[in-house]
């Protein structure tokens, strides 16, 4: 039965059907948005091997980019607002009149602001938002725009840069394939940026003397990520031998390593789901201990692997828990806040040495000595924080890795602070010598780890 050929239907059943599948679609719609909003709280996405709601949506569910922005936005408005699921399922709200409201929606005026959007069309809504949250009125002027030929060399549609009165808001960055291996690139620059691009091609007029913006776009982007890949990947191409390990520091990683992980996986996500699918993210990767470092993972080739932040955390939570993760990650922020206000007042200390100086005149050598000594202090203090928070990490990956052994949390943390003093000793012997202390447990088990070797026990305890 061909399900699209109507023309033997009635004007009268075909009036009715069409209001039944407009129905339908209603429901559908709001039964869509429920499950979405239930998948992307329980961020179901990344054991399958993505890295955000939207990437599912679009590479496993076959959405559009904009339909998944859209029905995300909507969806997660709507776990804080139910009602957003009932009005479009019975088709009081549609989709685009909901993504209107959705910044727009707050406890106090939910309930009516839904209400009042109900029945009304994109252009009503967009009506009524007006009335409710008005706008300034924006500038009355009449400007002459001027556009240099050569910022914009392949655009021959006059409509995509229309003259407008009054500012025109700056359009987002667009790349827009044109043919085979050829796209348009649009962008707005500001002042500064424009002097760089004139003097990159005053400096490349030998060897670019037509000044194309393409070509020294190009040689741009390849002096960047040529610096941005040694800095990240220690990328090089006169790589030195490779040296016996030389930081103290188990999270260190050398260079020669970060080298062949990355070409091994060619700069990709190596998380893979149950059902073999492996993530596509190119983005925010991070070099990853395969086993670690708290249970004996070492930075080596096959000890380290490439993982996108979001696969980065969850594999760190499948290991230590989530709500590990979560003081560490609180822990994290609070230190970062600590670290930057121990800068701020040093720097109000030299700042304010600086100006005693100069308030008293020409420098005595005292005054150069106790500037030196407050910048000296400064630096102190900074070290110490780095110090101490470091020794924290350390302290809360060796607890938890004898959780995992069975022993209690109070019998850890005791452990731990018994053998710190022995906080200069690689984090595997001081693993050692807090099973020590904790007695015939920790000795079967230090034990076994002499037996089989560091590799395995670690793997073991995991």
């Amino acid at each position: 039965m061909n399900w699209y050929a109507l023309s033997h239907l009635a004007d009268h059943t075909l009036k009715c059907g069409l209001t039944t599948v407009i129905s339908n679609d209603s429901m559908s719609t709001g039964i869509v948005l429920a499950h979405i909003a239930e998948f992307d709280v329980r961020r179901l996405f990344v054991p399958e091997a993505h890295p955000s709601m939207h990437s599912y949506c679009v590479h496993v569910l076959g959405l559009s980019e904009d339909a998944a922005n859209k029905r995300i936005r909507v969806a997660r408005k709507a776990r804080e607002f139910p009602a957003i699921f009932l009005d479009i399922a019975e088709g009081r709200l549609h989709l685009s009149g909901a993504y209107l409201l959705a910044s727009h929606l707050t406890t106090e005026n939910a309930a009516e602001l839904l209400t009042a959007a109900g029945r009304k069309t994109k252009a009503e809504i967009e009506a009524l938002l007006a009335e409710r949250f008005p706008r300034q009125d924006v500038a009355t002027r009449i400007a002459v725009v001027s556009v240099s030929p050569t910022l914009i060399e392949h655009s021959t549609d006059s409509s995509s840069n229309p003259l407008a009165p009054g500012p025109v808001e700056t359009p987002h960055p667009r790349v827009t394939p044109l043919a085979p291996e050829r796209f348009a690139v649009q962008f707005t620059m500001g002042q500064e940026a424009h002097d760089k691009l004139r003097y990159a091609q005053s400096l490349l007029s030998h060897t670019v003397p037509s000044g194309g913006i393409p070509e020294v776009f190009e040689r741009a982007l390849d002096a960047l990520i040529n610096k941005l890949e040694k800095t990240k990947f220690a990328a090089t191409s006169r790589p030195r031998t490779a040296r016996g390990k030389t930081s103290t520091d188990p999270r260190s990683i050398p260079a020669h390593v970060k080298r062949a992980v990355r070409e091994r996986d060619r700069d990709r996500c190596t998380f893979v789901s149950e059902s073999g699918q492996r993530c596509t993210s190119v983005k925010l990767l991070e070099f990853d201990h395969v086993d670690p470092v708290a249970c004996g993972g070492e930075a080596t080739i096959d000890g380290m692997r490439l993982l996108c932040r979001v696969h980065n955390q969850y594999v760190a939570e499948q290991v230590f828990g989530a709500g590990f993760m979560e003081r560490k990650r609180e822990d994290a922020r609070q230190r970062a806040a600590e670290r930057k206000d121990v800068i701020a007042a040093g720097a109000a200390s030299i700042v304010g040495d600086e100006e005693s100086v100069r308030a008293a005149g020409a420098p005595t050598e005292r005054d150069l000595h106790e500037l030196r000594a407050a910048e000296a202090r400064t630096a102190d203090a900074h070290a110490a924080h780095e110090r101490a928070e470091s020794e924290r990490n350390i302290e809360l990956d060796l607890v938890h890795c004898l959780k995992g052994l069975g022993f209690r949390s109070d019998q850890a943390q005791l452990a731990v602070r018994q053998c710190a003093t022995d906080a200069d000793l690689p984090i595997e012997e001081r693993l050692r010598a807090s099973l020590k202390f904790l007695g015939a447990r920790g000795r079967t088990y230090a034990l076994r780890q002499a037996a089989t070797g560091p590799g395995a026990s670690a793997h073991g305890a995991r």
